[in-house]
Parts: structure tokens; sequence; C-alpha cells
């Protein structure tokens, strides 16, 4: 009764409450009901909302943007709960950034709706072809572009591709679906949008083009020929190191003095990277918000994706079998540590062209920074998941580089045996669940 009790002592977050708030609490400082929608984003989990969200939270903090709001949206059954708790709270959430020496806690508004979830996609498709939503992005993990891992072709033969080929009108996936807005909008004389993709894929914008284009010519090539003449697929690399939500971080936000149903922690660091081709030009000015807008980049990701991602998921693999619960966990047994330094000095640093001006050593070593972070509890298993879709991007273009040349890969090489054992034990192994 007691904890009840004090759990609602603390006002639910919203638009009415979100101005009593603590004092050193960062809440919008923008009239939120003057908000236009320019972005949809499929795929609203935690990623989007300490990243994309943030970016775009901080340009109408300094007075931009506020035609480029976002709405929200997902394909999937469990998307309907999220949508709920974020209705609940006007779409407000609450980021706590957690570095070394202590946290700042802020409300982002960026976001002023939620398209409701239904089976056949017709909300979704309606609301992206709209005249004034003009970038559609995207976070449905690396896993989710129906591209086979090792072949690189797109998988047509995938029942839910096959289903959206034989329904594009109301299709199942989030590709189905913006192949249908692109069709209205065709039809209509609105014309094409951008097509973003913000998930952890190297080449995503040029990944996400081959997805669209292709599904699009399975039912209409007419179609097809369009958004591959018109849309725009900008490259992009992000990196920020966002833990899953548990009960630990509900507690952590309700101690704080706000009552947020799904807050988000997250390091103190942040990096986007982004190919400046806009259909017609038309983005936010994201540069004013600190990301970097780039002809090519290519040379970040292969950067990120090596030296971050390989040995996140080499630690992952490695911490978890050991027993570790976080990357802290692990990286601070001197063993690993040394095994993680030497996966960037001797096997995949030589592999890279560094972006101009970055001294890989030093991104190295402050990525160890990051790494040793006592604050951020990123889960091994959570890293782990999906290691088939991941790996050969963050891994074996390593172990390709290194084979071709002669040089030795014994590192990781102990991380994929690491996943082989992971993977083959994987039913026996009990994880956690998130709150």
């Amino acid at each position: 009764m007691t904890e009840k009790m004090q759990i609602s002592a603390v006002p639910s977050l919203s638009n009415k409450t979100v101005s009593k708030l603590p004092s050193d609490v960062k809440i919008p400082i923008y009239d939120r009901n003057n908000l236009a929608a320019g972005i949809v984003h499929i795929g609203l989990g935690n990623f989007h909302r300490a990243h994309q969200a943030w970016y775009l939270h901080r340009l109408m903090q300094q007075g931009q943007a506020h035609d480029w709001a976002i709405i929200g949206a997902g394909v999937k059954e469990f998307d309907e709960g999220q949508r709920l708790k974020l209705l609940a709270q006007d779409f407000l959430t609450t980021l706590v950034e957690l570095s070394p020496v202590g946290r700042t806690v802020e409300v982002v508004g960026s976001m002023i709706d939620y398209v409701p979830i239904e089976a056949d996609n017709g909300p979704l498709i309606a609301q992206m072809a709209k005249p004034e939503i003009k970038i559609v992005t995207l976070t449905v993990t690396e896993g989710g572009y129906y591209i086979d891992p090792v072949s690189k072709s797109f998988d047509s033969s995938h029942p839910d591709i096959a289903y959206d080929a034989a329904h594009p009108e109301a299709p199942k996936t989030a590709f189905g679906a913006m192949v249908a807005a692109l069709r209205l909008r065709r039809d209509s004389g609105v014309g094409p949008f951008t097509c973003q993709s913000c998930d952890n894929l190297q080449g995503n914008g040029a990944t996400l083009r081959q997805v669209i284009v292709a599904l699009a010519g399975l039912s209409d090539p007419k179609l097809s020929k369009w958004i591959a003449a018109n849309c725009s697929f900008p490259n992009s690399m992000v990196d920020c190191i966002v833990p899953a939500t548990t009960s630990k971080e509900l507690a952590l936000v309700h101690d704080l003095g706000i009552s947020d149903e799904v807050p988000v922690t997250h390091e103190d660091f942040r990096q986007w990277v982004i190919e400046d081709n806009f259909v017609n030009g038309e983005r936010p000015d994201l540069a004013a918000a600190g990301a970097q807008m780039v002809d090519d980049v290519t040379s970040f990701e292969r950067m990120k994706l090596r030296c971050l991602n390989g040995t996140h998921s080499s630690l992952a693999y490695l911490g978890y079998l050991a027993g570790y619960e976080t990357i802290f966990d692990t990286v601070s047994n001197p063993d690993f540590a040394r095994y993680c330094q030497r996966l960037w000095s001797a096997e995949i640093i030589p592999s890279l062209n560094p972006p101009e001006g970055t001294n890989l050593p030093d991104y190295a070593q402050a990525l160890f920074e990051r790494y040793s972070n006592p604050a951020i509890r990123h889960l091994t298993w959570q890293i782990a998941m999906d290691g088939s879709q991941k790996l050969p991007q963050r891994i074996m273009e390593t172990v390709t580089y290194l084979l071709k040349n002669g040089k030795s890969f014994k590192g990781l090489a102990l991380a994929i045996a690491a996943w082989i054992q992971y993977a083959v034990s994987y039913t026996h192994l009990t994880l956690p669940t998130k709150a």
C-alpha cells in the first residue's frame, strides 16, 4: 500500500504536468501546440527517441524546425502498447543522460502523434501520403530489411514480402506501407518523399533503396521506376549507446520525480553523420543540432561498425558466457580489457581507412572510455541478440579483409566461436525480459 501511494504521488508526465517537474529537469521551451508534422518515423524504440527525436527537439529548443515534428508509427501488434503509453503522456519522453560523473534529465517533445496500428497499415499509409510529410525514417533493426546476409540480395521469396507483393494496398511490412504511400503520392501528384534509414547498417540508405525499389517492382514495375528516379535514400551513420528500459530505469525516473511509462537512458555521447541527399533539398537544419552533413558517409560507417559494433558484439558474447551482465562489467576484467584493445590495434584498425581528420587509435580509446562508463548498464544479452544478422557487417567484413591480406584474425575468431557457443546454448539460456 505504501509503495502504491508513493508512486501515485508523482503525477504522470503530460503537457499539463511538464512545467511542474523538478527545476533541474530540462523541459521544452517551445509551444508544442504550434508544431506541425514533417516526418513519419517507423519503429519508435529507445534508440530513436534518444537520437533522432533528440536532434529535432534540440532544433526546436533553438526556435527552429517547428514544421518538422515527428509522427511515430509501427507495423507490429506489440507497437500498439508503446503507442498507448506514449499517447497517455502526450508523446513526451524523459531522457536520462548517464555520464561517469552524474546525470542530466531532459523531457523531449519533438513527437506529436503516433499512428494507430492496424493489420492493413491503412492509417500509416494515409499519413505518409499527406503532402506535408517530406521524410519517412526507420529504425527496424539490422535484420529487418529482408536482405540475405551472404549474397546481399533482396529476399523476394520471404512470406512477408510475397504477401505484400500480392496485397500492395494492404501490406504487412513497413516497406510495403511506404510503397503504397508512394503510389498514392504519385497518383495524386503530391510527389515523392525522402526515405531515410536510421538503422545501424552499412549503406543503410542504399539498402533501403534496394528493398523499396525491388518490392515495388513485384507489383508495379512503373511505380518502381518512378521511385528509383524521384525518391532519395540518404546513407547515414548513427551512434549512441542506449540500453533497454527495465524496471530499474522506471524506478530511477520515478525517484527523480517523473512518472514516465517509457523513459530512456543513454550515454553522454551522440553522433549522426548524414549524406546530404534529400528530395528537393527539403530537410531540417540538422547541422545546427550537431549532426554532420557530408557527401559520403562510407568511411564513418565502416569505422563505427567495425571499431564499436565489432568489439561490442565480441565483448557481449564472451562476457555473457563468462557470467557478466553488462559491457561495463566485462571490460572491468583486465583480461577482457586487453582483449578489446588488441582487437582494435592488431585486427580492426589495420582494416580501415579513417575519415579525414580522424585518428583511429584515439577513436578506439574514446570508445573504451564509453564502455567503461559505470552508469551505462548495457546488457550483454541485449547486444548479443540477432547475431546472425549483425555479425556479417560487424565482424565478418573485417575478417574478410584480414584473410585477403594474409593477416591474423585470431581475436575475431574467438568472438565468432563465442557466438557459435552462445547460439548452440541459446535454448538453455534464461534471458531477462524487458519491463
